[in-house]
């Protein structure tokens, strides 16, 4: 009688923990390459192939959050001069858009395809009233390129990949940058290279370059150069970068680079994270540059055990 107890609660923990296993939530992430070369400009056509197989339930992008008011601040007058002029007819629209929320939300849950221009047209200036730029970018290339996405590659990630995904699943991306320090990352990249001129870091960061490109050179050749830019070691190579992890002799502006660099990837982290949990989705992607792919990793995996976390190339 003891033995048929054991085994039944051996085989129902074994079935409780299957169930758990089937409806853990996952994330996929795939690095990007922002805007390629003309001579690769059908790089993103396997990537977008390896999207729209993996079917998500979530498209996370590389927009900043449209409440983070830290992030704007710096953005209306900051290194990207597309957030500048987003953020000015932003902030533009607030003071004469009659918003209605009732409206905006009726045309949001049709489909892309059963849009009207005018309704096309509302959704933007909603999505510019509520600062949601990767809704407003998505909703202004589908004016643009109609529901099938640009014919000719637009050699970005939005235009090839992220857009062309979302009109295919007819979903809405959600926004998770974060660039909220963005600007002392640059002041300390800069004081980073002018250190580096004499202690030899200047001459590591140019031969780990040269060898990050050199590598990349073959697989573009052969339109593999997104399956190529998230292999581990590429994507390792892309962070030590970004995160001046190459130095043979740390410096202060090198360090306040990095920590800049990792509170970054911790925010952005954050803000997938909490969507995920919120919508309780189980199938996520996350289009995010590479540089980012090895420290979002990391964060999620160390803060948010409880999420599966799965590069592209090893899923």
């Amino acid at each position: 009688m003891k033995t048929k107890i054991t085994l039944l609660i051996i085989l129902l923990a074994t079935f409780f923990t299957l169930s758990a296993q089937k409806t853990q939530q996952e994330i996929v992430i795939i690095g990007t390459m922002h805007t390629v070369p003309k001579i690769v400009k059908h790089s993103y056509k396997p990537m977008l192939r390896f999207a729209k197989k993996y079917n998500p339930e979530n498209i996370f992008v590389e927009s900043p959050m449209p409440n983070d008011t830290i992030s704007w601040e710096y953005l209306k007058k900051g290194w990207s001069k597309g957030y500048q002029k987003f953020y000015a007819k932003s902030d533009s629209i607030k003071k004469v858009f009659d918003f209605n929320e009732t409206t905006f939300k009726f045309f949001a849950a049709k489909k892309y395809a059963n849009l009207s221009p005018i309704e096309i047209d509302y959704l933007i200036k909603s999505y510019l009233y509520l600062r949601d730029n990767g809704n407003y970018e998505l909703l202004t290339y589908l004016k643009k390129y109609g529901i099938k996405g640009a014919n000719k590659p637009t050699r970005h990630e939005d235009g090839d990949l992220t857009y062309k995904l979302a009109l295919y699943k007819n979903m809405k991306v959600l926004n998770v940058d974060d660039q909220q320090t963005n600007g002392e990352y640059h002041e300390a990249w800069r004081k980073c290279v002018k250190e580096g001129i004499n202690n030899g870091n200047n001459a590591a960061n140019q031969k780990l370059n040269k060898k990050n490109y050199n590598s990349a050179i073959l697989p573009a050749i052969f339109r593999k150069l997104g399956k190529h830019t998230n292999k581990r070691k590429s994507l390792q190579q892309l962070h030590d970068m970004a995160s001046f992890s190459y130095v043979v002799k740390d410096t202060k502006g090198c360090a306040e680079g990095r920590d800049y660099f990792n509170q970054r990837n911790m925010r952005i982290a954050k803000n997938i994270a909490e969507q995920i949990l919120a919508t309780k989705k189980t199938k996520n992607i996350v289009m995010i540059g590479a540089a980012h792919v090895i420290g979002l990793e990391k964060e999620l995996k160390e803060n948010y055990p409880n999420l599966k976390v799965i590069l592209m190339n090893e899923y």
